[in-house]
């Protein structure tokens, strides 16, 4: 497959960071004493620099197709300059809660980034059984300055119609509703589970109520531009850090926004309830059930963070003559129920569909059947349930009584 810009190589890196003055004053690319490529995404490679004195910097290049697939599956390489972009406009919104944007390269496609190294991507770290408290309140913050700082709510009209342009991603928006909203339910080749779990997929796939609600779901994740959303939040697009010896998260970024778009803000909420569920469905299946029970608290923690930022916010917005009080209430009432949707749309196309999660891949295969079949059964029952009690403690209830049922041994 021909391509018109040239691939970064371990070997290169010291000469690009050279080239660009802003990276140059940031990492001494005379003295790297390390470069590292840690891309273990679906679609990108992404390298760390450091240099002896210990400074360091990220460069994350997109390639023209899906790097799990290869050159088969081509993907414009555009989407790096939709994540620049939004780190770079929700950076602001979310003080230090986004990870930093140092240079963005249009013609070969690549982002530098602030070195993380001394923070854990949040699923490692879950999976790994660590705990960052803090974290899940930190990104509810993060999805609610966003809610407000990019929607009708926070900026003038003519402003608002450019960005809305500006961020329009159809190739990238097209991989979320065919794989996230379509494809666990009618597949397209690429589903797999387990032989023990394939009549759990098919009663999926058979649940009419199920089907109909990621119709609704689609239907609203593709009509509904309400603001810059990040596109693809889950634990997996989270960075975390704790002092030594402690829990206490001190402090987390928010990276991998390639899929942000205009688009419902209870996206990135569901798509967090979703992974907090597939990280207690792990902590279960493992006999972890105090562990289980704390990553589903994450959902509560998340969506009360959220609302208390958004109503702190609230007296900023641009036009109060008509967005008056009990429209905020129906704002939240609304975001509110279409996270159930959403997660449960998240929730089946990481078990069924194609880009799984090591939360639950990595288990051994009897526990693993357990795991999957109770995070599809809550996917199928939420949708069955929001509307009478849409509440995030519903939705941990639900889920956690499902998880326990469903365990199985290994």
């Amino acid at each position: 497959m021909a391509h018109d810009y040239e691939f970064l190589t371990v070997d290169t890196i010291a000469d690009y960071v050279r080239g660009v003055p802003a990276l140059a004053q940031r990492v001494d690319a005379d003295d790297l004493v390390s470069v590292d490529e840690i891309g273990d995404g679906n679609l990108n490679l992404v390298f760390v620099a450091k240099d002896s004195g210990g400074r360091g910097v990220c460069l994350k290049q997109a390639l023209p197709y899906v790097r799990m697939v290869g050159e088969g599956w081509p993907m414009t390489p555009e989407r790096a300059r939709f994540e620049a972009t939004s780190l770079q406009i929700h950076g602001p919104l979310a003080p230090g809660l986004v990870s930093e944007v140092l240079h963005f390269d249009n013609d070969r496609h690549v982002i530098a980034l602030e070195d993380l190294s001394d923070h854990t991507v949040w699923r490692t770290a879950l999976n790994e059984g660590r705990m960052h408290d803090g974290a899940a309140a930190a990104v509810g913050r993060y999805v609610a300055g966003v809610a407000m700082g990019t929607s009708a709510l926070g900026l003038e009209r003519e402003e608002l119609a450019r960005r809305l342009a500006d961020s329009v991603n159809p190739q990238l928006c097209q991989i979320t509703e065919d794989l996230v909203f379509t494809e666990p339910v009618v597949d397209a080749g690429r589903n797999s589970v387990l032989p023990a779990n394939e009549p759990d997929a098919a009663e999926l796939a058979g649940d009419e109520e199920f089907v109909t609600a990621m119709g609704r779901a689609k239907w609203l994740f593709m009509t509904k531009a309400e603001a810059l959303i990040h596109g693809d939040l889950h634990t997996g697009s989270v960075m975390v850090r704790s002092p030594e010896g402690t829990t206490e998260c001190d402090s987390v970024r928010v990276f991998d926004s390639e899929f942000a778009f205009y688009g419902p803000v209870a996206f990135d909420l569901g798509a967090l309830w979703a992974n907090y569920t597939i990280a207690a469905a792990r902590a279960y299946a493992l006999g972890e059930d105090e562990r289980a029970q704390w990553a589903l608290g994450l959902i509560t923690q998340t969506w009360d963070a959220f609302e208390a930022e958004f109503r702190r916010r609230w007296p900023d917005r641009l036009d109060p003559r008509v967005w008056r009080e009990p429209f905020l209430e129906e704002l939240l009432a609304t975001w509110q129920q279409e996270a159930w949707l959403f997660a449960a749309a998240k929730m089946s196309r990481r078990i069924v569909g194609a880009a799984k999660t090591t939360d639950i891949e990595t288990l051994p295969e009897g526990l693993r059947e357990g795991a999957a079949r109770g995070v599809l059964r809550t996917a199928r029952q939420g949708v069955g349930e929001y509307l009478s009690d849409s509440s995030p403690k519903a939705f941990l209830t639900m889920a956690g009584d499902i998880l326990v049922s469903t365990k199985t041994a290994s």
